[in-house]
């Protein structure tokens, strides 16, 4: 008795098939169910010293990270630029053919910037940051992003070096994005689901920049009115870079 009791102070967890074993290497010669009925011996006489309740929550040390931060309440969305979600997407058009879109989207003039490669890296997302930083009528102040990895690392870095605040979201709220997510939706439906070109990426490319002109410029949007983006930018924001907007026109 003594010999079961001590192996299974040793291994709280563990129930008499793994301890009959154990105690076999030891010499002694017991069954499955013997060792079963001094177990229930050893607990109902108070002898045994159970492991943690089951159900207690484990913590894990959360991620560090030296720039991005949650978003503030309150925090003031009134001119374009102030606050750009960015998320990325899974685009499978074929049996073994994986694509990785990554999508910005202003919460106030509902203009997308858009790219597609093989992965979603953090060093794919620095230069997403500056394709979207050109390519975006207005200056770019504060970028929001889930938690995923490419928005770690080199893309926090290079936030922090241009003077772009970065929010990052709670775990497991996507609905906080919401703006972009509905902007990836809009994107598969409208533009992937048409598309029949090749899917290297310079091709998916070229003809994703080309859907993304027609969306800025062509599509009316239903929450702007039904204008579109660079409609809505030039009527009631013409002076906020105002080259820059007349250049999307061309």
């Amino acid at each position: 008795m003594g010999a079961v009791r001590q192996l299974r102070q040793e291994n709280p967890r563990w129930g008499k098939a793994k301890l009959t074993p154990l105690l076999h290497a030891q010499g002694w010669r017991l069954s499955e169910s013997m060792v079963g009925r001094i177990l229930t011996h050893l607990k109902a006489s108070g002898q045994l010293r159970e492991g943690p309740a089951p159900g207690v929550t484990v913590l894990r040390r959360p991620i560090l990270r030296p720039y991005a931060l949650r978003k503030p309440k309150g925090y003031p969305v009134t001119q374009p630029g102030d606050l750009v979600q960015v998320d990325t997407m899974d685009l499978r058009p074929l049996p073994g053919v994986t694509l990785k879109q990554f999508t910005s989207r202003d919460l106030v003039s509902r203009w997308d910037v858009l790219s597609v490669g093989r992965q979603a890296t953090a060093t794919a997302a620095t230069r997403f940051l500056d394709a979207l930083q050109a390519r975006s009528p207005y200056p770019v102040r504060a970028i929001q992003v889930d938690g995923g990895s490419e928005f770690m690392a080199g893309f926090e870095q290079t936030c922090q070096q241009r003077g772009i605040r970065l929010f990052v979201l709670p775990p497991r709220s996507p609905k906080l994005n919401g703006c972009v997510e509905r902007a990836n939706r809009t994107h598969a439906e409208e533009f992937w689901e048409c598309y029949d070109g090749d899917l290297d990426v310079a091709s998916a490319q070229a003809a994703l920049l080309a859907w993304e002109h027609r969306y800025n410029t062509y599509r009316p949007h239903q929450a702007l009115g039904y204008l579109t983006p660079l409609q809505f930018l030039q009527q009631f924001y013409p002076s906020r870079k105002e080259q820059s907007v007349r250049d999307h026109v061309d």
